[in-house]
């Protein structure tokens, strides 16, 4: 199949349009649909890579350290997020442990992972193996990575836990609070902002061997 460059497919009404260049903040849309074609990153797609690695150091901070520690009648208690896990299990949850781990441990870890495969080859203008099937398989994940609303009942579990013991937010907590904006960040990333990535390294790439 013959790749045609600079050609856009509405994804509302399948129109074929020219792309054009886009001013800054500019937005593209089908004039029959109101389909959104495309808009301007700016220098977003300067700023992924460096999110992307920060974020892998946050999940590695959240996931290694304890996430609160709690200290009842001279008792202390921590955990981090497996160890929750492996508790859930323990007391016969193991689905609710095996929806939290998923969700907030393999899946946003498997999209960073594919984003940084995805993104390292463009530094030395090439393309990543597998790119449109990893694009795929990073997009059909998004939906179902929850870091936001675990740290969310994390929280409101440390609100409801203060009126009975002392509980010590732990570094992994923090950890938890950042890697959620930077996951925003990243994960709100058009996926066709990485197909531009590609095809703008491509013909620099091209250029260079001519």
């Amino acid at each position: 199949m013959k790749e045609v460059r600079d050609i856009i497919v509405c994804e509302g009404c399948d129109s074929v349009y020219a792309r054009v260049p886009l001013r800054a903040r500019e937005v593209a849309r089908c004039p029959c649909c109101g389909t959104e074609l495309e808009r301007d990153t700016g220098s977003q797609h300067q700023r992924i890579l460096p999110l992307t690695v920060a974020s892998l150091i946050m999940f590695l901070i959240a996931n290694l350290f304890p996430i609160v520690e709690i200290e009842l009648r001279g008792l202390r208690s921590q955990t981090t997020l497996t160890g929750a896990v492996m508790a859930l299990a323990g007391e016969g949850m193991s689905l609710v442990a095996m929806l939290v781990l998923a969700t907030t441990l393999l899946f946003p870890l498997l999209q960073l992972l594919i984003l940084l495969w995805l993104l390292l080859p463009l530094q030395k203008q090439h393309r990543a193996t597998g790119f449109a099937w990893l694009v795929r398989i990073m997009q059909s994940l998004r939906p179902w990575g929850m870091v936001e609303v675990f740290l969310l009942g994390v929280l409101v579990a440390i609100i409801k836990l203060s009126s009975m013991a002392t509980v010590l937010p732990g570094p992994a907590l923090w950890a938890f609070m950042a890697l959620t904006v930077l996951l925003t960040v990243v994960v709100s990333f058009d996926p066709r902002g990485l197909w531009n990535m590609v095809e703008g390294a491509e013909e620099r790439s091209a250029g260079e061997l001519r």
